[in-house]
């Protein structure tokens, strides 16, 4: 099983209308891929990064590193450009996979 973590610093102006975007547009269309068999939202409490921000976690959960590939090949760059000519600063994203183990 392969974790795909997007950990994203979203301006607190913002947030509210970022998570709902998230929940009703970009992790469907995420999810639609076909590469992913399921996700978690999380928002990070600790460590606080910076007082006019808020930090979430979007777990994706996916069979094997080949699935990961293929979304990364196929999916992932007009995903990520429409997240960011929607957001550009103000949801700032960095990436890690992660193997259970």
């Amino acid at each position: 099983m392969i974790l795909y973590n997007v950990t994203i610093r979203v301006d607190e102006d913002i947030a509210e209308e970022w998570l709902n975007w998230m929940k009703t547009k970009h992790i469907p269309d995420v999810m639609r891929t076909g590469c992913f068999t399921d996700y978690k939202i999380m928002r990070i409490l600790q460590p606080v990064q910076d007082e006019d921000s808020i930090t979430y976690a979007v777990q994706y959960f996916c069979e094997d590193q080949q699935k990961l590939e293929s979304y990364w090949q196929n999916d992932a760059p007009a995903l990520q450009k429409e997240h960011l000519e929607k957001y550009s600063d103000k949801a700032l994203a960095f990436r890690t996979v992660m193997e259970l183990v």
